[in-house]
């Protein structure tokens, strides 16, 4: 299946059921008003909702509308947990590098997560407000997996199945607050503000075979300012799969339904695929030339993220957002 939620001036706005092809779209509020409360009633409703998919492909439903991007929120406006780890340990080191940091060997062994803040997603077509350019403003290109109800304890085995959709994530990132922050002790907060997500969410099985061993197996593409900015294969070099990565964060705690756990930066080893963060770039050319040349985001930059199938059609819808000034 393929769901969306319009704005409709609430909240947690409006289910919506979107066809494979991204052209219609139907209300259910029959079976669930919003997103959450269908992953409240995942087993119950799903069922329900497949069979409406299937006629909705077939052109068997009333009532459809033509899919409109700009009218949606993020699949879950708001959610009751949001965490992102680093499952790019690659990523991760060289963005450790940039600031002078260790790498610790436990990174390639046991995942590293932050808990963001979930109350408040900007939608995908949305703009991206901030207030200075002088906080490092960078895109941070990545794939979410969200779960229903989880248990604490759970293996990695068996957290694939508590897996129900997948959505692409603009996760936005202060790079110039983050030192500051870490310095404290005490982690992200300032440096890390609200994330975006795709319009649309899938579940895994519309993947078809680019959905295997709890990894996408499909290129993320990331356009700057309209330049092919980055195309990493998300199933390349991903040291911890999503199951591990549940089953990662669920051991001190069970995952409540609806949960959000984001894979972290896609990056490859292969640079010729590019990137998906400007971090990571900048920290390439301190490498290559002493020093960072590509800025990060200015007022006025564009973001665009999004996923191609093998025959060059949209699975998620794009995530594509300017950032500009916040003015209170």
């Amino acid at each position: 299946m393929k769901l969306a939620t319009y704005n409709n001036g609430r909240r947690d706005g409006q289910l919506m059921l979107v066809s494979r092809d991204l052209t219609k779209a139907v209300a259910v509020p029959a079976i669930a008003h919003t997103m959450q409360q269908l992953l409240d009633a995942w087993a119950l409703l799903s069922p329900q909702l497949t069979e409406l998919y299937d006629a909705l492909n077939a052109g068997q439903l009333e009532n459809t509308v033509d899919f409109d991007e700009t009218k949606c929120l993020s699949p879950f406006p708001r959610a009751f947990q949001w965490a992102d780890g680093s499952a790019y340990v690659n990523h991760v080191e060289l963005v450790r590098k940039a600031r002078g940091a260790e790498m610790p060997e436990t990174f390639w062994t046991d995942p590293l997560f932050y808990q963001g803040g979930s109350d408040s997603f900007i939608p995908p077509r949305s703009n991206i407000e901030m207030g200075s350019e002088d906080w490092g403003i960078d895109f941070e290109s990545e794939i979410a997996v969200v779960t229903d109800d989880v248990p604490m304890g759970i293996s990695a085995e068996n957290a694939a199945s508590h897996i129900k959709l997948l959505m692409l994530v603009n996760d936005v990132s202060l790079r110039n607050l983050i030192p500051a922050e870490l310095a404290k002790g005490f982690g992200f907060f300032q440096s890390k503000p609200s994330s975006s997500f795709s319009p649309v969410a899938v579940t895994p099985d519309e993947l078809g075979d680019k959905w295997q061993d709890s990894k996408v197996h499909l290129p993320l593409i990331t356009h700057l300012n309209g330049e092919l900015f980055g195309k990493p294969n998300a199933g390349v070099d991903m040291t911890f799969n999503f199951s591990q990565l549940v089953a990662h964060v669920t051991k001190t705690r069970p995952l409540g339904a609806g949960a959000i756990i984001g894979s972290g930066t896609i990056s490859n080893y292969d640079r010729s695929a590019g990137s998906s963060c400007l971090a990571e770039k900048r920290m390439l050319e301190v490498i290559a030339d002493g020093k960072a040349s590509t800025p990060f985001m200015r007022f006025g930059d564009r973001v665009r993220i999004e996923m191609l199938d093998d025959d060059g059609n949209s699975i998620f819808g794009s995530i594509d957002q300017q950032v500009v000034e916040y003015k209170a």
